[in-house]
């Protein structure tokens, strides 16, 4: 399938529309009209007395369906090509509809922040009635999506309140791994491998965040949130992540800190040692993250340890003082049935946590089931997304309930990840990271600072090297691009 764009640059909400529809295949944008043999959707628009004219066509096989002209009148800018890409889109969400037989749930909205725009249309005062009316016409999402959205939005604005102009947030990265499992598309490192970078890295990673600190203290920024990512924070050596979390501890000013995560992620490399050392050093939330409790599918996908090794690690945090911990698990994963995987949020019900967070399974083209994507997607989205629903009703009648939604390219069926939380145990950091509410700044390798206009909307990034070999290699310029933070708060100011 390929789109065919004329006389417009919406191309890329084009493609992404139509990728729902051909998960796994490649949609190429052209404007070359001869191209029009093949299988496409087609999109033009005509300047027309003040206005502009959309037609859409959709060709697939031996089927080919036109939609009626629309006519848009309003003056040129962003509310018109707003206006202009959310009516191409529901033109061709109906003829890639009716000609496919699938029907995405989150219909026309392809971005990763669903809950971001509804919430806006809640701080604008819009009521409930009329919000879904939109979502549900406007936007053709699913009546079951929007509530969805709706409870997160109203859950999620007590941490989004906690929030000031001069707040921050710090992430820390560990790309480090025991194995690669072979979902992932992120940049980690093998421990073993890298296993002679790493005493290396983790004196740079704390020159990193001295610096970083000393520029939070020159600005008078806040510190809301500390997270330790990756990779996986626990391949470190007890010294080592003691040294890491000491840095923080000594480096940052704590005093508005609301929350201090560390993903400790894969039970194999989690010990007594490594727990005492988080917690000794004011950690308040930790991820211990199953995936799955069917063995044979942990086997499938590379996950290295087995499931009573994740149960009794939890077992020995709670025994050892933690009492906000999250739990992921993964909709979708080969070999999970619909009997195993609700078995796994019932298993993860009675053990109870804090956070239990269902991600629906994304297959990127760097991970090892990239290739075979499209079969997956073909035989799996409908139950996948029967999984997801179980999960979201079992975890609200345990006493859970929604706080913060995202959703990734290339899921199975086009779904969404869900964190869900006990009251009072929101994970701030991912409110703020996918709200973009405040500034968050990052190191080490692969970690990307986002820098937020206190009081605006700008926004701008600021890369770290992606491989620890590079990150060390080329660190004087890590600490150059610091610099940066400075020039933008200068620029834009507190407000």
């Amino acid at each position: 399938m390929i789109v065919i764009i004329d006389g417009h640059n919406y191309g890329y909400e084009m493609e992404c529309l139509t990728r729902m529809f051909f998960f796994g295949e490649k949609v190429p944008v052209t404007d070359d009209l001869s191209r029009m043999g093949e299988d496409y959707v087609y999109t033009r628009l005509e300047e027309q007395n003040g206005g502009v004219k959309l037609t859409a066509r959709v060709c697939l096989g031996q089927q080919s369906l036109e939609e009626e002209p629309q006519v848009i009148r309003c003056p040129a800018g962003e509310e018109r090509d707003h206006e202009c890409e959310r009516v191409f889109g529901v033109m061709v969400y109906h003829m890639l509809q009716k000609l496919t037989g699938k029907s995405p749930e989150w219909g026309i909205l392809t971005g990763i922040r669903p809950v971001k725009l509804l919430g806006q249309f809640i701080s604008d005062g819009v009521s409930k009635e009329e919000i879904f009316r939109i979502f549900e016409q406007d936007y053709l999402v699913s009546p079951q999506k929007v509530r969805l959205a709706y409870e997160t939005a109203l859950h999620e604005k007590f941490v989004l309140n906690q929030s000031q102009p001069d707040s921050y947030s710090l992430y820390i990265s560990i790309p480090f791994c025991p194995s690669r499992c072979r979902y992932c598309s992120f940049v980690s490192q093998d421990i073993e491998r890298a296993k002679k970078l790493v005493p290396s890295y983790v004196r740079r990673l704390c020159e990193e965040l001295k610096r970083t600190a000393d520029i939070a203290k020159e600005l008078g920024l806040k510190l809301k949130t500390v997270y330790m990512g990756g990779g996986t924070p626990t391949t470190l050596a007890p010294s080592q992540m003691d040294m890491v979390l000491k840095c923080v501890r000594e480096e940052f000013d704590l005093s508005n800190l609301l929350e201090f995560t560390v993903e400790a992620g894969r039970p194999d490399t989690i010990t007594e040692e490594k727990l005492q050392v988080i917690l000794q050093n004011g950690v308040t939330r930790i991820s211990i993250n199953p995936q799955t409790f069917c063995q044979p599918v942990l086997d499938e996908i590379g996950r290295l340890h087995t499931v009573q090794q994740t149960i009794d690690v939890y077992h020995l945090a709670r025994n050892i003082g933690f009492d906000n911990i999250n739990m992921d698990l993964i909709a979708g994963l080969p070999g999970d049935s619909l009997e195993t995987f609700c078995a796994s949020i019932d298993k993860a019900v009675e053990l109870d946590p804090e956070n239990i967070t269902v991600h629906t399974l994304s297959v990127k083209r760097s991970s090892d089931f990239g290739a075979q994507s499209e079969i997956t997607v073909k035989e799996e989205a409908e139950l996948t997304a029967k999984m997801v629903e179980y999960a979201g009703k079992k975890l609200m009648e345990n006493g859970y309930f929604p706080y913060y939604l995202y959703r990734q390219k290339n899921t199975v069926g086009n779904l969404e990840n869900t964190g869900f939380c006990k009251a009072g145990k929101e994970g701030y950091y991912n409110v703020y990271i996918m709200d973009e509410i405040h500034t968050i700044l990052a190191a080490g390798a692969g970690a990307s600072t986002k820098l937020k206009q206190p009081g605006g909307t700008l926004i701008k990034r600021v890369f770290n090297y992606k491989y620890p070999y590079e990150y060390l290699d080329r660190f004087d310029e890590v600490l150059n691009r610091k610099k940066q933070i400075l020039e933008f708060y200068r620029k834009y100011g507190k407000k």
